[in-house]
């Protein structure tokens, strides 16, 4: 299933990004107005090596490997101008020179007026630049690296330098960002005319390094037909879905959220996301929870109304009286999380489900759909609703979200590096977030940040977005002021509080 032609940014802030197809599509189009391949190229090049220049301005050796093909002659155009600004040149050809064609073969030319002679790919070749140039496959490279490319990517992580990588590390699939055996982990990634969807989602953010996006004066936005395959986020958004609140508002105006979570033995799942939902500005907040964790979730909570549940006489009353359900955090998979999960599916009131709830959806609601929920699975959990292997979820990040919706409906938020958000029609990739968040009760804290937010915002997609985006925004504020290793779920209702009130914060550069 493909992602709906209504793809369409909800804030001019948000960034679009491409499958290489359309990048390939937006290229022909251009030199078709332009009428000269190879000056693109040449631009290709120009801003390979400013922002090479740029990153290492101490630089005076550079490796530079070339394959075929348009991503090669890239390279040999890097090649060229560094050698131009006295540079010394090391230019390694994996496919020979004699074989090149086009705009490709042109820029070798290029390389070899400027001095620079191509050598031959020999495994015994040693590389010595102070910085490595990738430019050896490119974006419709497909599966594991084929020899010499495999060890030529071997030889280069070896080296352990500094590394640009022209439009895409050798061996990252760029549209779905999955690395089949190796990859050239780069330091830096260039990529030109349309950003790449998968540079920026699963596991390529182990290889991409920092991405720079330069697109050689094409805008794909005046191609209408070229819609994106998704849109990456701005902090920005949450500003424009958050504005200031009335003076005369009160809380009944901003959702009464009723959390179920915490079965016998698991209260802490159920305090921290109750946290979240209080402080990301729900009006009231409701705790349904095994009655042992009554008494600690008053000591610390006490604006929470915790409340014992032994069974479903006493969950109903309590869900009767809540505009928002969030559920699964703790429930467990026995008697007291079914029955807790089947009244709250029964209510048909929104409601975000997580943990538990997911994999009880699986095991026992197979078919159910709904379009006024948020399923927010890890890709563990995104498996078993689909019924494959966390690999497969994995291999394919965005064909998973959007065969996620289109079984269960809703609004589908697809956890991990680069989070997904798919409501059906449109797929936002969150760019923020680090690896501090592999810690237990992150699912819990963002749970909370959905749910607080549907009873404040237009819909069950833009809680889950803007949720999404202020989840991952508080992490990272958490480990910038005390680091990644040790970093908690609860570190990041402080932060959260503060990222829901843009109009109290000072102007923030936005990184994505």
């Amino acid at each position: 299933m493909s992602v709906s032609s209504h793809q369409r940014p909800l804030s001019s802030h948000q960034h679009p990004l491409y499958s290489a197809e359309q990048v390939r599509e937006l290229d022909r189009r251009t030199i078709a107005t332009e009428g000269d391949g190879f000056a693109l190229m040449r631009r290709a090049g120009e801003a390979a090596y400013d922002a090479l220049r740029a990153r290492w301005p101490w630089v005076r050796r550079l490796c530079v490997l070339c394959g075929g093909g348009n991503n090669g002659g890239d390279g040999y155009v890097v090649a060229a101008l560094a050698a131009a600004d006295g540079l010394a040149v090391d230019l390694v050809a994996l496919k020979p020179p004699g074989e090149l064609a086009g705009d490709a073969r042109r820029a070798h030319a290029l390389a070899e007026e400027a001095g620079v002679e191509a050598v031959s790919w020999d495994d015994e070749l040693t590389l010595d630049g102070e910085i490595m140039v990738d430019a050896m496959l490119g974006t419709g490279a497909k599966g594991a690296p084929r020899e010499p490319y495999a060890a030529a990517i071997a030889q280069v992580n070896a080296a352990a330098r500094p590394v640009i990588a022209i439009d895409v590390p050798s061996g990252v699939d760029v549209d779905t960002g999955h690395v089949e055996a190796a990859a050239v982990q780069a330091t830096m990634t260039i990529t030109f005319i349309g950003d790449k969807f998968g540079l920026h989602t699963g596991a390529a953010l182990d290889y991409v390094g920092d991405v720079v996006h330069a697109d050689l004066g094409v805008d794909g936005r005046r191609h209408a037909d070229l819609t994106p395959v998704a849109w990456r986020q701005s902090r920005r958004d949450i500003a424009a879905a958050l504005p200031a609140r009335s003076p005369n508002s009160h809380k009944g105006a901003h959702g009464h959220v009723l959390v179920v979570a915490g079965a016998p033995g698991m209260g802490g799942a159920a305090l921290m996301t109750s946290e979240m939902v209080a402080r990301i500005g729900a009006g009231k907040v409701s705790l349904a929870t095994d009655p042992a964790h009554v008494s600690a979730s008053l000591t610390r909570f006490p604006e929470i109304m915790a409340h014992g549940v032994r069974g479903t006489p006493d969950l109903a009353s309590l869900i009767a009286a809540a505009d928002v359900l969030a559920a699964g955090p703790g429930i467990g998979t026995g008697a007291w999380g079914q029955a807790a999960l089947r009244c709250v599916l029964e209510a048909g009131k929104p409601c975000v489900i997580d943990a538990d709830g997911l994999n009880l959806l699986a095991a026992r609601w197979e078919g159910y759909r709904r379009d006024d929920w948020v399923l927010t699975p890890h890709p563990g959990e995104a498996a078993r609703l689909l019924g494959c292997s966390t690999a497969e979820v994995q291999r394919d990040r965005r064909q998973a979200v959007v065969e996620l919706q289109r079984r269960w409906g809703g609004t589908i938020v697809l956890k991990g590096a680069g989070s997904l958000v798919f409501d059906g029609e449109r797929l936002m990739l969150c760019p923020f977030g680090n690896p501090g968040m592999a810690s237990g009760g992150m699912g819990d804290a963002l749970t909370g940040v959905v749910a607080g937010l549907l009873g404040q915002v237009d819909g069950v997609a833009e809680a889950a977005r803007i949720g999404v985006l202020i989840h991952a925004l508080a992490a990272d504020a958490a480990a910038e002021a005390g680091g990644e290793r040790g970093l908690l779920a609860s570190d990041l209702a402080s932060y959260a509080r503060r990222l829901a009130n843009p109009q109290s914060l000072p102007n923030h550069a936005d990184h994505a």
